[in-house]
């Protein structure tokens, strides 16, 4: 087993107006790739084993466009903004002091909508070995100073030079000392200068030329054309079937359902997990479950299959792909699959970290053809999309 990731809290800064991104809400709660853009980095987080705290910092005037953006993600703290981001900043800092957190924070802008897991993980690497660490890109473009009136003046060695992005992740104590000693006159522009200020070492790691924030209104433009034209979209197939045994729980997408038969399997034998499962790891092009998961492995027995679904989205996000779409059709005569469609949905939805409205559940019946015709098992097949 892996050994399972620190504690870790994120806070989210989504308190500024973005008035250079034009538009007429600010840019954090205008709809990215379908969905507000504060909502990808909240999902980001999410979905990650390590984030159990996540906090998204607004503006007061801002509560209801948050609340919309937010829908259905329960367990997100709102905390107040300042008039300053470093305000923002600390007023969650101080939230996490209240409640006596220890673990790594991470502080990002809300206006990097597209945060992998592993940039995450690049970071909580680097925490192990020191207080601070930032994603960066180096510098590749020739740079130059110029006067006041439009004319280079000099060369700049771009050597060493680094594009800071975020999130910043920092161990909690670190950047709570650095926030409560800042006395410099200057409004710092990131939170690792302000630990750098304070003595504690801040690493580089490699940051992600999709993690490029959005500033101007030409940033949405250009990513309006991108995400039509240039997304590497993948479709993967999943099957799965099980048979009927006695004396074993019933589990389909997660759910337990009342039945006089159970599915045998090495896991909980949930076929409905088991084949979407396998079609996000063919569309990542990333195996099938046998090889993630063995039933030779003798931890595995019994074991809850919304892991394998998890694990499965998890690698593919790894990969850079995110979940646009899973479509399941359950095939059986008896349970009745219909009473039970809904919260099929949102559970899947949930081991997936996406959205309800992208996930599907059908179920069919073959017209008493077969071995499910029979009464003999579940089969089902199912579909996963993903998008790079």
């Amino acid at each position: 087993m892996d050994k399972p990731p620190p504690e870790a809290a994120a806070i989210i800064v989504a308190a500024g107006s973005g008035s250079r991104s034009g538009g007429h809400i600010p840019k954090q709660y205008r709809l990215v790739r379908g969905k507000p853009m504060l909502r990808h980095s909240v999902e980001a987080f999410r979905a990650h084993p390590a984030f159990e705290t996540i906090i998204v910092v607004v503006a007061a005037d801002q509560n209801a466009l948050a609340v919309a953006a937010l829908g259905g993600l329960d367990d997100v703290i709102v905390v107040s903004g300042g008039a300053e981001r470093r305000d923002s900043v600390n007023n969650a800092i101080q939230y996490l002091d209240k409640i006596n957190f220890t673990g790594c924070t991470f502080i990002h802008d809300a206006a990097r909508p597209f945060l992998s897991s592993a940039v995450i993980a690049r970071l909580l690497d680097a925490l192990t070995s020191s207080d601070g660490a930032v994603p960066a890109l180096p510098v590749v473009d020739s740079l130059s100073r110029g006067n006041a009136e439009g004319v280079l003046t000099e060369t700049v060695d771009r050597e060493h030079l680094f594009r800071i992005q975020t999130p910043q992740a920092f161990r909690h104590d670190v950047i709570s000392k650095a926030h409560k000693g800042w006395n410099i006159g200057q409004i710092p522009t990131d939170d690792a200068r302000m630990a750098m200020a304070a003595g504690f070492k801040v690493a580089i790691v490699e940051g992600d030329e999709n993690l490029a924030k959005f500033t101007f209104a030409d940033d949405f433009d250009r990513e309006l054309v991108q995400s039509t034209t240039m997304q590497d979209i993948r479709t993967g197939m999943g099957y799965d079937v099980h048979r009927f045994a006695k004396g074993e729980e019933l589990w389909l997408c997660g759910l337990r359902i009342d039945h006089e038969y159970g599915l045998a399997g090495h896991s909980d034998a949930d076929v409905a997990l088991h084949a979407l499962t396998d079609a996000v790891l063919g569309a990542a092009a990333l195996g099938d479950i046998g090889d993630h998961f063995p039933p030779s492995d003798a931890q595995w027995k019994g074991a809850s299959s919304d892991r394998f679904l998890a694990h499965a989205v998890k690698l593919a996000s790894d990969a850079g792909f995110r979940v646009a779409h899973l479509d399941v059709t359950i095939i059986c005569e008896a349970p009745k699959i219909g009473p039970h469609k809904k919260a099929m949905q949102a559970r899947v939805a949930e081991i997936a970290a996406i959205e309800a409205d992208r996930v599907s559940i059908k179920a069919t019946t073959t017209e008493k053809l077969g071995f499910a015709g029979r009464g003999e098992g579940i089969a089902a097949q199912a579909i996963a999309t993903l998008v790079k």
